[in-house]
């Protein structure tokens, strides 16, 4: 007989990352300027619509090649992206 092995999930955040929120809303306000649904920035940024939706909703804190896929595919510096976590800070 085989062993299964129990696989823990790990638990939802219980709080979100300021800095996370408001990068979050950076990217949701120029995605939707340039009127594209998650489903095609995800595209043009060759990640999962998922994680679009999770870093929109400040679930994420993406990493520095994600912050500089996502800034490429939205046609923006990426410090345009991070600037504005400090003037929601």
């Amino acid at each position: 007989m085989l062993a299964m092995a129990k696989i823990k999930r790990m638990p939802p955040r219980t709080k979100k990352a300021p800095e996370a929120i408001a990068f979050g809303e950076a990217v949701r306000s120029r995605r939707k300027a340039k009127d594209w649904t998650q489903e095609h920035l995800a595209e043009a940024a060759g990640i999962s619509a998922l994680q679009v939706g999770f870093i929109e909703r400040g679930d994420n804190v993406p990493k520095l090649t994600l912050i500089l896929r996502i800034a490429k595919a939205l046609g923006v510096r990426p410090g345009e992206l991070v600037d504005h976590i400090r003037m929601k800070l």
